[in-house]
C-alpha cells in the first residue's frame, strides 16, 4: 500500500508543479486565486489513491487503510512541492516571495521561510481533510442489506 501513496504522492506533486510553471508561463503565478486550482490537483490524487488501495484490498478494505493512503500521498505531494518552491523562492526568483508575502503578510514580508510554512501547512491540513472527505465514499458499510431481512 505504501508504494502506491508514494507513486500517488509524486503524481500529485508533478501535476501541482506543472500547474505552476503553467500559471508562471502566462504571468499570473503571483495571483493567490489560481491557487484554488491546487485543490483539485491534490483532491483528484487522494481520490485515485483511495480508489485504487480499496480495489487492490477488496473485501479486506477498512477505513484506516484508505485514510492511511490518502494521509501518505497527500503528506509525500506536500513536501516535495515544498522542497520546489523553496528552491524557487531561494534561488531561481526571491522577488516572487516578497510581492506574494506583501499581498498579505505585510509586516512579515522580510521573512521568506514563512511562505513555505504556509504552504506546508495548508498542504498538510488539505490533505487530511480530503483524505477524510473521500474515505466518506468508500468507507465500508455495516448496513444491513434488503436481501438479508
Amino acid at each position: 500500500m505504501e508504494s502506491r501513496s508514494v507513486k500517488y504522492g509524486v503524481f500529485i506533486a508533478v501535476g501541482l508543479i506543472a500547474y505552476f510553471l503553467l500559471v508562471k508561463l502566462i504571468g499570473m503565478h503571483e495571483n493567490p486565486w489560481f491557487r484554488i486550482f491546487n485543490g483539485f490537483i491534490v483532491g483528484y490524487g487522494i481520490f485515485k489513491v483511495i480508489k485504487e488501495t480499496k480495489y487492490a484490498n477488496g473485501r479486506n478494505f477498512n477505513y484506516f487503510d484508505g485514510f492511511k493512503a490518502g494521509l501518505i500521498a497527500g503528506f509525500i505531494a506536500t513536501i516535495v512541492f515544498t522542497l520546489f518552491m523553496a528552491v524557487y523562492i531561494f534561488h531561481l526568483n526571491p522577488e516572487f516571495a516578497e510581492r506574494i508575502m506583501e499581498t498579505g503578510l505585510d509586516k512579515y514580508s522580510e521573512e521568506p521561510g514563512l511562505l513555505l510554512f504556509v504552504i506546508i501547512l495548508e498542504g498538510f491540513a488539505s490533505a487530511v481533510i480530503l483524505s477524510l472527505l473521500f474515505m466518506q465514499k468508500f468507507k465500508p458499510s455495516n448496513n444491513i442489506k434488503q436481501k438479508d431481512l
